[in-house]
């Protein structure tokens, strides 16, 4: 059983229903699933580098990523409808708590000149983003095998419809957010 989902039955749950009053335990603030996402626009053009970021996700994950296609067209950008410019992964149960556990603990700290993530990237519902500009910090990634540097989104969707409420669930979780006054994370 995931570490995280351990600590979460055991103490974080309680205590948050504790702190806002909840009584009904399935109203409790829990984390539903983790998206990471990989747009490569480049893809268009190399179809290698999506091949690369499809194995990356992959090992990042523990499971096959989705290739993401263009809903439209864009000339300026070269894009037509239903070229592959990404891939998706969307992980829930024991593999996000997993997930999470090695985000929080070994990949974060890990990120160069790191004071931590952003507090105010919650998009109103209570879901959290943050990006990652190099795949790099994983352990599962080997640097020297590395030929394109690919970003990827993280987003993690809660039960609540309340940032105040999804902060303090990721920050109960160990969410290592920047201090105030703190300029830049990663």
């Amino acid at each position: 059983m995931a570490r995280l989902f351990e600590e979460y039955q055991k103490t974080i749950g309680p205590e948050l229903a504790k702190k806002y009053g909840i009584t009904n335990v399935m109203a409790v603030p829990k984390i539903e699933k983790v998206v990471l996402n990989m747009g490569v626009g480049r893809a268009t053009q190399d179809k290698t580098i999506l091949d690369t970021a499809v194995d990356t996700m992959g090992r990042v994950a523990g499971q096959k990523p989705v290739i993401t296609k263009a809903k439209t067209s864009i000339a300026g950008f070269r894009l037509r409808e239903g070229n592959e410019i990404g891939c998706k992964v969307t992980l829930r149960g024991m593999k996000m708590y997993e997930f999470l556990d090695r985000l929080i603990n070994l990949v974060l700290p890990r990120i160069r000149d790191f004071r931590g993530v952003n507090p105010n990237s919650f998009d109103g519902n209570g879901n959290y983003t943050l990006g990652l500009s190099e795949q790099v910090v994983f352990p599962e990634i080997e640097a020297d095998k590395i030929t394109h540097t690919l970003g990827m989104d993280i987003t993690i969707v809660t039960t609540t419809r309340n940032d105040d409420q999804a902060r303090e669930l990721l920050r109960a979780f160990g969410m290592p957010y920047r201090k105030p006054g703190s300029q830049r994370a990663g």
